[in-house]
């Protein structure tokens, strides 16, 4: 852990912090959260989305892709944990992958939600 790092979220503050965010869960050391779309066209602009927020927090989550999914896992490496860093990055993803009216990404109201 870096000395300027806050320390990570013990397992009980994980699951505290991870209520409002469904479909979020704490599995193998991340936080992960996998959306399904409705293809690769739709996969690669929810792709390009996150990447944009990623870089924009200068943190970096790891993201598995596929041609109908985009599953997300987040840590602070640095801290060797989950800390609020993660879970902010993973509030601003979920925002940008809902397809509700009135979110901020909506290129064609594909998106399918899972786990809900």
């Amino acid at each position: 852990m870096s000395p300027t790092e806050p320390p990570p979220y013990t397992d009980s503050q994980i699951a505290e912090q991870l209520k409002p965010l469904r479909g979020w869960r704490y599995e193998r050391g991340a936080i992960r959260r996998t959306f399904k779309t409705d293809g690769w066209p739709t996969t690669l602009m929810l792709v390009n989305a996150i990447g944009f927020y990623a870089e924009a927090a200068d943190h970096h989550p790891d993201l598995q892709v596929s041609w109908g999914s985009v599953e997300v896992a987040l840590n602070t490496h640095s801290a060797g944990g989950i800390t609020a860093k993660d879970i902010e990055l993973a509030r601003q993803i979920e925002q940008v992958a809902l397809f509700e009216a009135g979110a901020p990404f909506r290129p064609s109201g594909k998106f399918k939600r899972t786990g809900i």
